[in-house]
């Protein structure tokens, strides 16, 4: 059935928003996005998810905030989510895709206002739900704050490799939220979208740069990737995470192959890693891109709901205290 997903490890999909709900979201969708539209956005979709956090207030809006990535010589910019509650918090750090942390409405604009409505949803529906979520930006510091076109892989420069140097900033990342006092140092989990999927998968393997010998208590405590590639880790045939590992995938993307992301999961579960895979069906690459084109296609309105459920009830077991 088109907009149902399957899973080799999880549990049944959640139910769409009813249809008045949904048609306030595109509504709401339609043109630039502000923080406080975003905010409306995030209301709408929660108040019919089953993933809904008890009443909070909203978020602040993001901050945003310096530090060095792992590698050594980049200052990194990260955009903070907190919290109106008293932390201190479980965190989240959040990996950008190949387009970067930026809303392509607003080219020339790289600050808290001009977020994509993708990670400014995130971040927000993180900070309602009580964690400190923080968006590194990977790309801006290493002069392509516009990120790169589809289907660009094989031109994009090496200092924003997903494999060696994404892993770095979010390593570096994690060091930072250690030295906050309103951050539970090992609580700590990883989010990434396509290209910062495959950064992810990276940062998360037994052998990640970055990070010697890691494991739950010196690295992040889960991971979460949606719609990555997993050609790279596929061929490591010895590959395993040191945490657990959700993917999840659409099986109409035009981008990254859903299949090789299957083969590659079951190839961790034969070996008894603590993956689980989720697939999308009709659903598309950046199915949770809350914007109108992607989510007046039910079944990626119907796999971002899902997504929703699924990551708040995976990281409430692995990073909540």
């Amino acid at each position: 059935m088109r907009g149902a997903s399957r899973s080799l490890y999880g549990g049944p999909p959640s139910t769409a928003l009813p249809l008045k709900v949904a048609k306030a979201v595109h509504q709401e969708l339609d043109g630039t996005y502000t923080c406080a539209m975003i905010r409306n956005i995030v209301a709408l979709t929660f108040a019919f998810t089953n993933a809904l956090a008890p009443a909070t207030l909203l978020a602040a809006p993001p901050a945003a905030v310096k530090f060095p990535s792992a590698d050594g010589k980049t200052q990194l910019i990260g955009y903070v989510f907190e919290p109106h509650a008293a932390g201190p918090y479980a965190a989240i750090v959040m990996l950008h895709g190949r387009a970067g942390p930026y809303s392509s409405l607003k080219r020339g604009s790289y600050t808290t206002q001009s977020l994509s409505a993708r990670h400014a949803m995130w971040g927000e529906y993180w900070a309602r739900r009580g964690y400190l979520a923080m968006l590194v930006d990977s790309f801006g510091p290493r002069g392509h704050p516009e990120g790169f076109p589809k289907h660009s892989y094989k031109d994009r420069p090496a200092e924003v490799s997903e494999q060696w140097v994404r892993p770095l900033d979010a390593y570096g990342a994690l060091a930072y939220l250690r030295n906050r006092g309103d951050v539970i140092a090992d609580r700590i989990g990883l989010q990434g979208w396509s290209n910062g999927g495959m950064a992810l998968l990276s940062a998360m393997a037994s052998d990640a740069p970055g990070l010697e010998n890691p494991d739950v208590t010196r690295g992040f405590r889960a991971a979460i990737a949606q719609y990555p590639s997993c050609r790279t880790q596929l061929r490591q045939r010895g590959y395993k995470p040191y945490a657990p590992l959700l993917i999840f995938a659409a099986s109409d993307d035009d981008e990254v192959s859903p299949n090789v992301c299957r083969e590659f999961a079951e190839a961790m579960r034969t070996r008894g890693e603590a993956v689980e895979f989720v697939l999308y069906e009709g659903a598309q690459h950046s199915y949770d891109e809350p914007g109108k084109t992607k989510q007046s296609h039910p079944p990626n309105h119907a796999a971002m709901l899902d997504t929703q459920r699924r990551v708040a009830t995976f990281f409430q077991q692995h990073l909540k205290p």
